[in-house]
C-alpha cells in the first residue's frame, strides 16, 4: 500500500499510550500463544466485545500517559509509507475521511472514533483489556484499541500472508463498529451466536464496511488506487481470521453453532461484496442470506 507522500496525516485521531503501566489485579489469561490465547482471540478477534469477558476484563483502573510521538514523527504520507504507526494514523485518517462524507451525503454527522495504540494491556471504557484479546471497538467510550504486536501475530499465529492492506482492512473493520454503534446496528446485533446468529451478522456487515472503505480508499486522497495484489492481502486476512479456520487450528474440528465472526469464506465474500458495490446499503447482513 502507497500513501500519498505529501498527503498531510493527522495524528490527533491517534492516541498512543504504548509502553504505559497499569495496576490492580493480574488479568486471567498469560501470555504466550497456547490455546487459551487462541480461543479467546477467536472471539474477540476483529471486533467482539472486551465487555463479555469477564475473566480477560479487569475493572479497575490504570495509568496511561499518552505520548507525542506520533504528533512529531507522523506528519505526512511520506511517513505513512515509511512507519507501522504511522501507517495507521494514515488508515484512520482514510476511513475517518470516508465515513465523514459518506453520512455528510445522507444529511448527517459523523462522530469521530480515536484508535488508541497500546502493549500490553490498556484501560478502556469496557475495562482493563488484554493486548491477547486482539483488535476491538469498545462502545462506551467510542474508541478503536489497538496492539501493533497483533499484526505479527495474524501472520504467525493465523498464517496470513500480512502485508500493508491486512493493516488497512483490520482498522476499517474496526470502525465498521463504529458505524454500527452511531447507526443502531451495533446494539440490534449483540444477540445469539452461531453460523445464521446476530454476532456473525454484525461482524460480516462490519467487513462489507471495510470494502466499502477499501472501494474508495484513493478518493479519500491519503491513498494511492489500490491494486489487485493489496485486495488480495485484505482477503487473505479476512479468511485468516474466520471462525472455522480458527477452530480446525485450535480445535481440530468445526462446530457452527459456536461462531461469533463467520467462516473464512463468509468473511471474504462480505469484504468482496463491499469493495464491488463500493455502497454501504449493500452491507444489510440482518436480512440477507451468508
Amino acid at each position: 500500500m502507497s500513501f500519498n507522500p505529501n498527503t498531510p496525516l493527522d495524528p490527533n485521531q491517534v492516541k498512543d499510550v504504548r509502553g504505559s503501566r497499569f495496576g490492580g489485579r493480574g488479568l486471567a489469561i498469560g501470555g504466550g500463544g497456547g490455546l487459551g490465547v487462541l480461543l479467546v482471540i477467536a472471539y474477540l478477534l476483529l471486533g467482539g466485545n472486551p465487555a463479555n469477558l469477564g475473566a480477560l476484563i479487569d475493572q479497575g483502573a490504570g495509568t496511561q500517559v499518552e505520548s507525542t510521538t506520533l504528533q512529531q514523527e507522523c506528519a505526512t504520507g511520506a511517513d505513512a509509507n515509511q512507519r507501522e504507526d504511522c501507517r495507521i494514523v494514515g488508515y484512520v485518517n482514510s476511513v475517518q475521511k470516508f465515513w465523514k462524507d459518506e453520512f455528510a451525503r445522507s444529511g448527517q454527522q459523523y462522530q469521530p472514533a480515536k484508535t488508541v495504540l497500546y502493549t500490553d494491556q490498556v484501560s478502556t471504557g469496557c475495562g482493563v483489556a488484554s493486548s491477547q484479546v486482539g483488535p476491538f471497538y469498545c462502545p462506551r467510550d467510542q474508541q478503536v484499541y489497538l496492539d501493533l504486536g497483533f499484526f505479527q501475530d495474524l501472520q504467525t499465529k493465523f498464517g496470513a500472508r500480512g502485508g500493508s492492506l491486512a493493516e488497512g482492512y483490520v482498522v476499517a473493520h474496526e470502525y465498521g463498529h463504529h458505524i454500527q454503534d452511531l447507526s443502531g446496528q451495533l446494539s440490534a446485533g449483540s444477540g445469539q451466536a452461531g453460523a445464521g446468529g446476530d454476532s456473525v451478522r454484525t461482524e460480516l456487515q462490519a467487513d462489507c464496511y471495510a470494502g466499502v472503505w477499501a472501494n474508495h480508499a484513493a478518493a479519500t486522497g491519503y491513498l494511492q488506487p489500490l491494486t489487485t495484489d493489496q485486495i488480495a492481502q485484505a482477503l487473505d486476512a479476512a479468511s485468516a481470521v474466520g471462525d472455522d479456520r480458527i477452530q480446525q487450528k485450535v480445535q481440530g474440528q468445526v462446530n457452527p453453532e459456536t461462531w461469533t465472526h463467520g467462516s473464512a469464506a463468509q468473511r471474504q465474500k462480505w469484504f468482496t461484496i463491499g469493495y464491488q458495490q463500493g455502497a454501504p446499503s449493500a452491507c444489510d447482513t440482518f436480512h440477507s442470506s451468508l
